[in-house]
């Protein structure tokens, strides 16, 4: 019959808590979470000119929008910063911990199991005699203690809402990361380019320069013209010449960073990968698409609306500290004086079984304290949301203006470079004939060469607007098929 009481008082216990569960299970205090979305113009306020269009960009083409270059080698480099960049190691290494942590979460939603076993050898005090006193005695137990959180209130639910939506924030994080380094591999192979065709420039420049001083020298000594003329000649072949060092400082400092991004020690990039190749031309037509579907496609966006979301999750957390905590715990093992033939007999055999409570009555206010910390928390999370809404879109917009009016620059800068050209031309042309004085020539090749120059670098700003424009645009996500499966997403 006690073995009788014993299963149905067991049975009670267990239906009680079972029906606890079903009855509030699905309470959970604190706000629940309402999705925000991102304010916007329905146009962009740039101008669409110079071949941009409002039409919605290819997939594909956003994903890997650097092969619309045609460069093979920036391809391959590309591709070479994804499997070598420390940064997007590191950004993978975050969405692994922020999963991990999900998991230890998610674990204290189960009951906790622990075994223990104990073996000892005591004595007990003579003052004791009564009951043994004195003697040495054996004690052996081993036995399975188990416990398990009701989360009534929904304290763990949250904290698991929390964790999962910081792991969707790690992989905005690496996707952010990601294109990044893609825009800044080829800023930093356009800006080394630029640099190889400033040098030859200026060294096309030093040669013609040298003729000139050259043909001054001789004139000199043949009594032709003064000194003037051939210091002013060596002046400008000498002020271009010191251009040459600075050049090379900075095509240097643009391959290290390459390399570095490639996760490479600087000086491993190759000069020769620039060598005679001009720099690409952009593409007749880029389609942008609306500010609505660039803010739904950026992942800095995503990343701050996710933490908005594992902020409201933690005032939940912090409010559900407010109730009491209920569990079921359970004990069972054998216990005996002698190790042989007794311990595990039926009669060495213990359990118990029984529900518990506890509750944080007073805490000095602290956790209504905590409650209005996360409260503040997640306003400031709000505000953070709108802040980057509203910097991309001053990125996005930025970037589209550069690029057109960049182009219309470039275009006015090509029809002064053949001006400049002619001007030299006819100057030259002018002193050999005595009809002008030196001064003509110099002025028309010092304009010739920065004018020149300023092509050149312009030339390669339209490539970088355009590569700053996809990146405005959230493009660059392209190679996520070739991340480790490891750090792909199971949810």
């Amino acid at each position: 019959m006690l073995s009788s009481g014993n299963n149905i008082n067991k049975k009670a216990i267990l239906s009680l808590a079972f029906i606890l569960i079903l009855v509030t299970g699905g309470c959970m205090v604190g706000p629940d979470y309402s999705k925000v979305q991102p304010e916007t113009r329905e146009d962009w306020y740039a101008r669409m000119e110079k071949g941009l269009e409002k039409t919605r960009p290819k997939r594909d083409r956003l994903a890997k929008w650097w092969q619309v270059f045609d460069d093979p080698v920036l391809s391959r480099l590309e591709k070479k910063s994804v499997k070598g960049n420390l940064d997007l190691k590191t950004a993978l290494s975050r969405i692994r911990q922020a999963r991990l942590k999900r998991g230890i979460d998610r674990s204290t939603l189960f009951p906790a199991l622990n075994a223990e076993g104990q073996a000892q050898r005591q004595q007990t005090s003579e003052s004791m005699s009564s009951i043994s006193g004195g003697e040495v005695q054996n004690y052996y137990i081993s036995q399975f203690d188990s416990s398990w959180e009701l989360d009534l209130f929904g304290g763990i639910r949250r904290s698991v809402q929390a964790a999962q939506a910081e792991l969707e924030a790690s992989q905005a994080d690496m996707n952010d990361v990601l294109i990044s380094l893609m825009a800044e591999v080829a800023l930093n192979y356009i800006e080394a380019q630029t640099y190889q065709h400033r040098l030859e420039i200026t060294r096309s420049n030093i040669k013609t320069q040298k003729k000139t001083y050259k043909l001054n020298k001789s004139r000199y000594q043949a009594g032709i013209i003064d000194e003037l003329a051939v210091q002013q000649s060596l002046r400008n072949l000498e002020r271009t010449r010191s251009q040459i060092p600075r050049l090379k400082s900075g095509l240097r400092q643009a391959q290290n960073r390459l390399a570095v991004l490639l996760g490479q020690k600087p000086g491993s990039v190759e000069d020769d990968i620039y060598s005679g190749k001009p720099i690409p031309e952009v593409p007749a037509e880029v389609a942008v698409g609306i500010p609505a579907e660039v803010m739904r496609r950026r992942p800095d966006i995503r990343r701050a609306e996710r933490r908005l979301a594992a902020q409201t999750a933690r005032i939940g957390v912090a409010t559900a500290e407010l109730y009491p905590k209920f569990h079921l715990f359970g004990t069972i093992g054998l216990e005996a004086l002698e190790l042989e033939n007794k311990f595990f007999d039926a009669q060495s055999q213990f359990w118990n079984i029984g529900p518990g409570i506890s509750w944080k009555i007073f805490q000095g206010g602290a956790l209504r304290l905590n409650i209005e910390l996360q409260s503040e928390k997640q306003k400031q999370a709000l505000i953070h949301y709108k802040s980057t809404v509203l910097k991309a879109q001053e990125e996005v917009e930025n970037a589209l203006t550069a690029y057109a009016k960049e182009q219309i620059r470039h275009q006015s800068l090509k029809r002064s470079v053949a001006a400049a050209k002619r001007t030299e031309f006819l100057a030259k042309d002018r002193y050999k004939a005595g009809l002008v004085d030196f001064y003509n020539v110099l002025d028309a090749q010092r304009s010739l060469l920065e004018l020149q120059d300023e092509l050149t670098q312009s030339k390669g700003e339209v490539v970088a607007d355009l590569v700053r424009l996809y990146k405005a645009l959230g493009g660059g996500w392209g190679y996520n098929d070739i991340l480790s499966d490891k750090y792909k997403s199971k949810d």
